[in-house]
């Protein structure tokens, strides 16, 4: 019998248990794939504290790349060898009246990877074939992962925010250094904000192409057409609505958040609109590696080996680190022994 390494949460607030289980057989409509990375996203800080509902016992993760080995017996889209992206949305009911509509990331009753169904924090993990990416070739393994959340949710986001000129995005890290460079490439303006004092992210983002950063406490140096929030700090949406100008929107793009403060009618009113951000439709899938196959779009990550995912979402926690956090599974990594010059202490990766 072959077995997988995977770690698993066994309850909000614990911490990742390392173990080791037989492989599951995939069903009907499912791939079995050996995971060559999976980024470490901030909602999975959210499901290991409990913040979002999930089913525990829990195997986090949602942003896998790896290679299909086995498949189900109604699988027609890909083979054994073929190379997948797994997401955060991982399956929908397809009777509802938002999935009837084309509005499926609006599901009455979703599953979601590495939240109600187990995830990518394994040597191999099972997944839905119809929800399911081909990656493009040009992009290996750890530069792809952070795309199947961090990507697709900016890009989600990026597309709600209009066709304004100029884009503030808040909370400078996996997603929005990859949207950054999108918006940049479509000859927009982006204006970065950091947490206050943040002068080593500040930094990153002006090395990216950014015209602006600074503060989240600070006003740009226009007004912005859309601002786009990533950090899961209410605060910052009553900070956003005074940078955009009238007409302007502001864009939570987080799943969870914190409470959002009390604000002055003034600051709404001119037709700015706030409004969210939820989950992905496989349409946006298809389009966005679309783009990014045909863009020079360069994902910034800190590998860890999948045991020390505990220290990995750590460094995410803290913000400890530029750009994304990639788990890779042995034996790709090798022991942590022979890794050390991956981890966000001693440098970071830069891919294609």
């Amino acid at each position: 019998m072959q077995h997988r390494r995977v770690m698993r949460l066994a309850r909000p607030g614990a911490r990742l248990e390392s173990v080791v289980e037989a492989i599951p057989v995939p069903g009907r409509h499912q791939l079995l794939v050996e995971v060559g990375a999976c980024g470490v996203c901030r909602t999975d800080l959210h499901v290991c504290d409990g913040d979002i509902p999930a089913h525990y016992p829990i195997i986090p993760g949602h942003e896998i790349v790896g290679r299909v080995t086995a498949i189900g017996s109604d699988v027609t889209n890909f083979l054994p060898g073929d190379r997948v992206g797994v997401p955060w949305l991982g399956g929908t009911c397809g009777r509802c009246a938002f999935c009837r509509s084309g509005r499926e990331n609006l599901c009455d009753a979703p599953v979601f990877t590495g939240c109600t169904v187990d995830g990518g924090y394994a040597t191999h993990a099972l997944a839905d074939a119809r929800y399911c990416f081909a990656i493009p070739p040009e992009i290996d393994d750890v530069s792809a992962a952070p795309l199947l959340c961090a990507g697709l949710i900016g890009w989600r986001a990026l597309r709600l925010a209009g066709e304004g000129k100029r884009i503030g995005l808040y909370g400078f890290g996996a997603a929005a250094h990859l949207l950054a460079q999108v918006a940049i490439g479509q000859a927009r303006d982006v204006y970065a904000f950091t947490r206050p004092g943040d002068d080593r992210g500040q930094s990153f983002a002006r090395s990216l192409g950014c015209a602006w950063a600074g503060g989240s406490d600070e006003m740009p140096p226009a007004l912005l057409d859309a601002a786009l929030i990533f950090a899961p700090v209410g605060a910052l949406v009553p900070l956003a609505l005074k940078a955009v100008t009238k007409g302007g929107r502001v864009v939570c793009a987080g799943i969870h958040m914190t409470d959002i403060p009390s604000f002055p009618y003034a600051d709404l009113w001119g037709e700015r609109s706030i409004l969210s951000v939820a989950n992905l439709t496989r349409e946006d899938g298809v389009g966005f590696f679309q783009a990014v196959g045909q863009s020079k779009v360069r994902a910034v990550t800190h590998v860890f080996p999948l045991e020390e995912a505990e220290a990995a979402i750590a460094s995410l926690r803290e913000g400890r680190v530029d750009g994304a956090v990639v788990l890779v599974p042995s034996p790709l990594a090798g022991p942590a022994s022979d890794v050390e010059t991956t981890v966000p202490s001693r440098g970071a990766r830069v891919g294609a």
